[in-house]
């Protein structure tokens, strides 16, 4: 394996760069070519690739990999995000608060859900990290209507707080409480959780997905889950 060229690090933003940076110890080599593709991080024969969104968009580049390479795909949560608006120059701050909203590690099921099946694959695991980061606004006018014109610009990591590595479908079961009456309705674990309806939905569909749950009848309209 040779190291291939440094491709798009002048674009990726400094959360992506950031993190690359944690998985580069030892013998481990950044931005290295292997069938045709850039990897973000080699270490031995293990593939690493970070992605802070969007896992369809890295959907094929896994399916080529995974035939013949022991791949981990990285992806960070935030649990404490702090929102840091800045003038449109990004040269002065202007505030910098705590966002309400935290993520857990069950907010893995958003994007999961793009590739569940993939867990099922030898070769495949998957790494969350619960992160504390910032994410940078400029005052441009060019951002969502929902942010009143503030363009998020960047992502920046403060910390990594906790971390979990999935390797197997059953190592997802822990998000099905010990206490749960099983089987269970979809509604019942959300309730358990205290999770949004969504979230809960995408959660059963992985699972079922990996063969880790199993559909064993119906409550009403509702359908019956249990572990596989």
């Amino acid at each position: 394996m040779s190291k291939g060229p440094v491709i798009g690090t002048l674009q990726e933003r400094s959360l992506h760069a950031s993190l690359k940076e944690l998985y580069v110890q030892g013998d481990a080599k950044s931005e290295v070519s292997i069938d045709g593709f850039v990897i973000d991080v080699v270490k031995d024969d293990l593939l690493i690739e970070i992605q802070t969104r969007n896992f369809a968009a890295i959907k094929s580049k896994l399916l080529s990999l995974l035939k013949n390479h022991p791949v981990r795909l990285v992806h960070p949560l935030p649990i404490k995000k702090w929102i840091v608006k800045q003038t449109p120059d990004g040269m002065k701050q202007l505030s910098r608060r705590l966002s309400p909203k935290k993520c857990g590690f069950e907010d893995i099921f958003d994007e999961l859900v793009r590739i569940p099946n993939f867990m099922a694959h030898s070769n495949f695991s998957i790494e969350v990290l619960l992160i504390e980061e910032e994410e940078i606004r400029l005052q441009d006018g060019k951002g969502s209507w929902r942010r009143r014109g503030w363009s998020i610009v960047d992502r920046k990591l403060v910390e990594v707080i906790d971390r979990r590595l999935y390797e197997k479908p059953s190592d997802f079961l822990h998000f099905i409480p010990h206490a749960l009456e099983r089987p269970f309705r979809n509604s019942d674990l959300v309730e358990s959780l205290g999770i949004s309806r969504r979230l809960g939905q995408r959660l059963t569909y992985c699972l079922r997905k990996m063969n880790a749950l199993k559909t064993v009848g119906k409550k009403g309209n509702a359908l019956l889950h249990d572990i596989a």
